[in-house]
């Protein structure tokens, strides 16, 4: 059993998974900002490779991501960041980030870095299934868990291909478009989560556009972990001191645990 399977494994707990970008505002507050979110009630960290086009995020993301590269994030540096996060934190990790970074880096020695750094999976909105077959192939020799994504547009073969080749759970999408915190969740969100557990016996999270505790706690209803990320950045960017950000991940984790 993996890591991040692990997690889900817990009866009745509902996994709180969070997103930051690597090296934004700086590596320093990377450092600081995924222990604290740990501490505070997060299961699974997915660490953001900035990429210079980020296709599936909203705005918030792709500024963080443009800052991180102006930076000079690149991906040997997540690598050797995510090497010194597993040193202090034991939640499990997942690089998210697009293929074209991978093949660059070359998929073989990505998937060895990411063993070696003690990472636990790999997000990348543009794999599709149909595709993912090498980069499976080697993340499942080293360990590693590849997680699709689906959304409420995939067709019933999309679904049912994308949720059995996930490993660890499955990532849907709430929305068709963007990342990005959002004032409400579509209303159809229940029925799209029906439909793929028609076709899973894995577990699902959802994530794009979760901002508030209100919004945490519907999903939390209907399914096995919620991932939130711009509002965490935005958070992360009006308080140098990371309060907002531990209340905010504290609050959440209330809701999902059916407190205020």
């Amino acid at each position: 059993m993996s890591r991040i399977e692990a997690v889900f494994e817990r009866p009745g707990h509902t996994a709180l998974i969070a997103y930051v970008t690597v090296g934004y505002p700086s590596i320093e507050a990377t450092l600081k900002v995924v222990p604290l979110l740990a501490e505070n009630g997060c299961d699974i960290i997915e660490l953001g490779i900035p990429f210079s086009d980020p296709l599936a995020e909203g705005v918030t993301i792709q500024k963080s991501s443009f800052e991180a590269l102006h930076n000079g994030i690149s991906p040997q540096i997540c690598v050797e960041v995510a090497r010194k996060l597993r040193q202090t934190v034991e939640v499990p990790l997942a690089f998210m980030t697009y293929f074209n970074l991978i093949f660059n880096y070359g998929l073989e020695r990505f998937s060895r870095n990411c063993r070696e750094s003690g990472i636990d999976g790999l997000i990348i909105p543009d794999l599709p299934p149909e595709e993912g077959t090498e980069l499976e192939t080697l993340a499942r020799e080293k360990g590693i868990d590849l997680i699709y994504l689906l959304a409420p547009t995939s067709t019933e073969e999309r679904l049912r291909l994308g949720a059995e080749r996930s490993r660890g759970f499955t990532y849907l999408v709430s929305v068709t478009g963007i990342t990005g915190a959002r004032e409400s969740l579509p209303s159809d969100l229940e029925a799209f989560v029906a439909r793929v557990r028609k076709v899973s016996t894995g577990p699902l999270c959802v994530g794009f556009g979760i901002a508030n505790p209100q919004q945490a706690a519907r999903v939390g209803r209907i399914a096995d972990g919620v991932i939130v990320g711009s509002r965490i950045i935005q958070l992360m960017e009006a308080d140098d001191s990371m309060a907002e950000v531990a209340e905010f991940v504290a609050e959440l984790r209330r809701a999902l645990d059916g407190g205020d």
